[in-house]
């Protein structure tokens, strides 16, 4: 698949219009996602530049930090309709920083009421369920995420870390606005995921979008391409995601705004069919 001539922006679950280049906020924490970050003030910088560089789509969880990057969004935007916030729920943290599958149905209804708060909003615009847990029914865990939306706790609801089965799964229940799988130029084990959201119009958010710069066998290409364009190897690895798909919604995650206008940049890079095809190959 190779899509040259896309729109810059997606309408997330039909109705939020967003540019496709959004933001991940992940970073906006202390050392290994927890804790806050050793410069508060510099990570709502990055978050206030935001919306001065065009991006209005900012994707966290409540387990970044855990409620650090959720509270420090609320802090900078406050309900702001200059930004599009989507959070996620279903993993804990322990001390040592594991990650947690656990998308019991109480805890759930429990926490969108805490990512509310943090986030200052009354209805959340994109809540999704962060990965399948092993000791939650899946089917009952989205069914969860589906009563939420339906008690005007949520506007839309979405995915992440889905096979194919799970996704139809999810479809029967309710409807899916995104859905956020591990996914870029050097890792496309969900492609096929990625194919079933075109058929239905769903947002694919591909995290780890930029694989943290290593990108295995596709570097060499990448590094080829990059020079013909006097880019760097990250901004061709964010527009080979946004010219693949007309419905991807990469979210590059920084705490430098150097780094962020830089991935920004991206979004006007503009690669040839024959670069995409070697990428893609």
């Amino acid at each position: 698949m190779t899509v040259t001539n896309q729109s810059d922006t997606f309408d997330i679950g039909g109705e939020l219009t967003v540019h496709r280049l959004g933001f991940g906020a992940m970073r906006l924490t202390g050392e290994n996602v927890i804790g806050r970050p050793d410069d508060e003030e510099a990570a709502k910088d990055v978050l206030r530049r935001l919306p001065e560089v065009g991006v209005d789509f900012v994707d966290t969880a409540d387990s970044y930090g855990p409620g650090v990057s959720e509270r420090l969004i609320g802090e900078v935007f406050d309900g702001s309709d200059d930004v599009v916030v989507a959070t996620k729920a279903g993993l804990l943290r322990n001390r040592d920083g594991d990650w947690l599958p656990h998308a019991n149905p109480d805890y759930v209804r429990n926490q969108v009421l805490c990512s509310r708060d943090r986030l200052g909003v009354d209805t959340i615009d994109l809540y999704q369920l962060h990965r399948p847990d092993p000791d939650t029914d899946f089917e009952t865990a989205v069914e969860t995420f589906a009563e939420l939306k339906d008690d005007g706790l949520v506007r839309h609801v979405g995915v992440s870390n889905v096979s194919e089965e799970q996704l139809e799964t999810a479809l029967d229940v309710v409807d899916v606005a995104t859905v956020q799988n591990e996914y870029n130029v050097g890792n496309r084990e969900s492609e096929a995921v990625l194919e079933r959201c075109e058929e239905e119009d769903i947002g694919f958010i591909p995290w780890f979008p930029l694989g943290a710069g290593d990108l295995g066998e596709k570097e060499a290409v990448l590094e080829e391409v990059a020079a013909d364009h006097d880019a760097s190897k990250r901004q061709v690895a964010l527009a080979w995601l946004l010219q693949h798909s007309p419905v991807t919604l990469p979210i590059p995650g920084t705490s430098s705004v150097d780094h962020l206008e830089q991935n920004v940049a991206a979004a006007s890079l503009d690669l040839r069919e024959s670069e995409m095809e070697r990428l893609s190959e």
